[in-house]
């Protein structure tokens, strides 16, 4: 990320106070790892574009609307800086809003990009442990709706697949247990066959493991997803899209706020609004009279 000069422009905000320095200087450094994952190093790559993308990135990650206001403007304080001292020409955030709402709305996953995910062929070269694992994990994040953190956490002890269901420890330390789904408990099973050649002993009972044969991390899940998924998305869209589907299905909005590990009900009812309004893009697309 040398190409990116981040120390440099933290040293040249010498008016702004040192935890604003360190917020610009973490938002910018996110801002630069999310670019490098779509093979932007330079910062003179960056296009209007991609930072839509990126606000609609962080729209998927529930970030509130102030957030992402500040988050926008430590990009374009820094190109305003990176401009001055002639390392781009042109500023991309020129032009670029934060999106209306409170940035709060859950993005839903489509059928294509599900079935990108879940169901395409896996690249010729990839090796096999990856592919198992990487199933396993797509599969418990869509059919039980787990949260990252919860994901990484998973001990082989958590899980008791003969009942269809694990053990999950949620924000707050709070355990809850949650239902599998079949293609998870299939996914799972294979994983397992063959994790111990990833994981070794001294890893003890965690359950998935990275190519560096250590427990599975936030940042892992995201390779995972932006490996998989055939647009940019985030992991937490997995959880949405588990979420609004059961809605969508008919189920009891006390249930879903179960199965999400939900504390306040409240938090549950936003996908109601999302699932009420792809009802209603149904009925307009549908209805010969809508």
């Amino acid at each position: 990320m040398d190409s990116w000069r981040i120390d440099d422009f933290a040293d040249a905000l010498t008016s702004l106070s040192d935890n604003t320095v360190a917020a610009y200087v973490s938002d910018l450094r996110s801002f630069s790892e999310w670019c490098a994952r779509s093979e932007l190093t330079d910062p003179a790559q960056v296009k209007r574009a991609t930072v839509r993308r990126y606000l609609a990135h962080l729209t998927t990650r529930e970030f509130a609307r102030r957030t992402m206001a500040r988050k926008t403007a430590s990009i374009r304080r820094y190109y305003r800086w990176l401009i001055a001292s002639g390392g781009a020409e042109f500023d991309p955030t020129s032009g670029v809003s934060v999106p209306a709402g409170n940035g709060r709305l859950p993005r839903v996953l489509d059928q294509r990009e599900l079935s990108g995910m879940l169901d395409a062929a896996p690249p010729e070269e990839e090796p096999e442990w990856r592919r198992l694992r990487d199933d396993a994990v797509l599969e418990l994040l869509y059919g039980s709706g787990l949260r990252v953190g919860e994901l990484c956490g998973l001990q082989v002890s958590s899980l008791m697949l003969s009942l269809g269901a694990a053990n999950v420890w949620g924000k707050g330390a709070k355990e809850r247990r949650v239902p599998l789904s079949e293609p998870a408990i299939v996914a799972v099973r294979r994983w397992l066959e063959i994790r111990s050649d990833v994981l070794p002993p001294e890893r003890g009972d965690v359950l998935f493991g990275n190519e560096r044969g250590k427990q599975l991390t936030p940042r892992d899940v995201r390779r995972i997803v932006d490996r998989r998924s055939p647009t940019p998305t985030h992991p937490h869209a997995l959880r949405h899209t588990f979420a609004t589907h059961l809605l969508d299905g008919g189920a009891d909005l006390r249930a879903v706020q179960d199965l999400l590990g939900h504390s306040d009900v409240a938090t549950t009812q936003r996908y109601t609004h999302v699932s009420r309004e792809r009802l209603s893009a149904a009925y307009r697309e549908a209805h010969p009279r809508a």
